[in-house]
């Protein structure tokens, strides 16, 4: 049997073990100092999908909510991906990195999506000064999804469209481009401007075959001919998208202006199937000698707007693929949720409380690090001038208590002593200007002459006037205390708006409207406001008990003059 002290022992050695964070995961490479957790959640919770998404690429977005960009490499040549098991490296290829700006996208290759798990993982890693550039041919590798034929992505500074997938495509002329478009940049239409692609043989569907097609569209009005090969031609009619195959017309789905929307369409099994953001919005029977879809491509015809991530596939795309790609592309926050954890703390932030400020920290912005570091110095002042001055009351009204005993218990009021045997006492020093005043007009000498009400008044004066210097030594530099009241918190509210202001137009720079890669920014910003208040409640508690000892000690001086004035004129007056 146990003894009770020993149970008692291990008792409270489990549950300290239980308060401990969880050991961190393996790290895939001590070499590297960050790295980014990006999970896609297919749970109940996330985005529910019912059948796993095989090849698909996802764009990953960075930005300073989830991404240092100061620890990585300024071309951003330092990337990792890896899979979930945190072993396997994972084909991607970058779209931009933008290190002043603090922004990027990556296309990430993940093998597998199961349906209905939240432990859908990829991490990026970074931070290795060390690390080499990819080969030219890892780096030429097209990251696309696997069953894409065709994918169009409008990222080429000169506005020369290219197949992501690395086919051979020519194109009637370059499109225009807008920097900040859905994932990256993105292509702009006028409404006048048509692009028309000779594509490859692949991106083609005979008769009967299945074909299936996926792209984003932002339209700045409710008409235009978003794409058109052969036959087929998605449209913009009404505020409403429009599908046309031959003789078979359908429409469904609302597309409301200067809004991103994902558009997609299946040809096959004797339906025809149109899905706006992921639902399913129309369908319709294939009628009997549907023709080919074939011949070049064009996009844009009379339409205003902006279009990206286009993707022709010759297979037939599920409802669920769609309801991924779009959430996925969009970055849907209940789908993908992003993390940045540094080396040795990646599971302090899931499991325990002993990295949350330490991510906390590391977010911070430079504006924020500014604000801080004056909040430093004001703490600092503020707690000097309390010490300072708990020092300076605590010494001064034991002097008078020491000083007021002496004074009362002395016979002759000219004989308590002053400031020499009470140091400190601001009593003693009160009383050394009364005697002064007194010994200037002989008072208690032989042959002098009684002292008049003119005279007593002209001694309480001289007194009253060291009083009021008393009051201002007492008094200095609480005026910095008051500043830390009140500055402090200003000051930490505008790091906090700053640091606000910075997370959210990074975040709608980078597109990325993901939850989880909002708060690291948010939360580091907070603190600016954190650091406010810690330095002005101690400061207020200090200047109210400060101001509270200088009051009582100001009004025992008052008490102090009328006493000894008293007792010099019942002593010395003109009777």
């Amino acid at each position: 049997m146990i003894p009770p002290r020993r149970r008692l022992a291990l008792l409270l050695a489990f549950h300290i073990a239980a308060l401990l964070p969880l050991s961190a995961q393996a790290w895939w490479s001590a070499d590297y100092k960050q790295r980014t957790k990006i999970t896609l959640n297919t749970g109940a919770e996330g985005v529910t999908t019912a059948e796993a998404v095989s090849g698909a690429a996802v764009p990953v977005r960075l930005h300073s909510g989830n991404f240092d960009f100061i620890a990585a490499k300024p071309d951003g040549s330092d990337l990792r991906v890896l899979a979930a098991d945190d072993k396997t490296p994972l084909k991607f290829a970058l779209e931009r990195f933008d290190g002043n700006n603090e922004l990027a996208v990556l296309w990430v290759q993940v093998p597998t999506v199961a349906p209905g798990s939240d432990k859908n993982l990829v991490y990026v890693y970074a931070g290795n000064a060390k690390a080499e550039a990819k080969a030219v041919a890892e780096a030429a590798t097209p990251v696309v999804d696997s069953g894409a034929a065709l994918t169009l992505r409008f990222d080429r500074a000169d506005g020369s469209v290219r197949d992501a997938g690395g086919g051979a495509l020519t194109a009637s002329g370059p499109v225009a481009g807008d920097p900040n478009g859905l994932i990256g940049a993105s292509a702009r239409f006028d409404g006048a401007q048509m692009v028309e692609l000779q594509a490859t043989e692949r991106a083609r569907a005979a008769a009967g075959a299945p074909y299936s097609l996926s792209l984003w569209a932002r339209p700045d009005g409710a008409a235009g001919t978003l794409f058109e090969q052969g036959p087929l031609k998605l449209m913009l009619s009404g505020g409403k998208a429009v599908v046309t195959l031959g003789k078979l017309r359908f429409e469904g789905g609302e597309l409301p202006p200067s809004a991103w929307v994902h558009l997609g369409l299946t040809l096959g099994a004797g339906k025809a199937t149109l899905f706006v953001n992921g639902a399913q919005a129309a369908e319709a029977d294939l009628p009997s000698g549907t023709p080919a879809i074939e011949g070049p491509l064009r996009l844009g015809a009379d339409f205003a707007g902006l279009l990206d991530e286009l993707q022709v596939a010759p297979v037939l795309r599920s409802s669920e693929w769609m309801k991924f790609t779009r959430a996925s592309q969009g970055a849907d926050a209940k789908l993908i949720a992003t993390q940045l954890q540094h080396d040795g703390e990646a599971e302090a932030g899931e499991g325990g409380h002993g990295g949350y400020m330490g991510i906390l920290v590391k977010n911070l912005t430079v504006d924020a690090w500014v604000v801080i570091g004056i909040l430093g110095v004001m703490f600092v002042i503020a707690a000097w001038v309390m010490v300072v001055k708990t020092l300076l009351v605590r010494h001064t009204d034991r002097g008078n208590q020491r000083f007021i005993q002496a004074f009362r218990d002395s016979a002759d009021v000219m004989m308590a002593g002053g400031s020499a045997q009470h140091a400190g006492s601001s009593l003693a020093r009160l009383y050394d200007a009364g005697l002064h005043q007194l010994n200037k007009r002989s008072v208690g000498q032989a042959g002098a002459k009684p002292l008049s009400g003119a005279s007593l008044d002209a001694v309480k004066a001289a007194i009253d006037a060291d009083l009021v210097r008393e009051n201002h030594k007492l008094n200095s530099a609480m005026v910095l205390l008051t500043i830390a009241i009140s500055g402090g918190p200003f000051l930490g509210l505008l790091g906090t708006v700053v640091g606000v202001m910075i997370t959210f137009a990074a975040i709608a720079a980078a597109g990325d409207v993901n939850v989880n890669a909002i708060a690291p920014g948010i939360a580091a910003a907070l603190l600016a406001t954190v650091a406010g208040l810690g330095v002005a409640i101690p400061a207020l508690f200090g200047y109210n008990w400060l101001a509270s000892q200088i009051k009582n000690i100001s009004s025992d001086m008052q008490i102090f003059v009328d006493e000894f004035v008293t007792r010099v004129a019942e002593a010395y007056g003109d009777r």
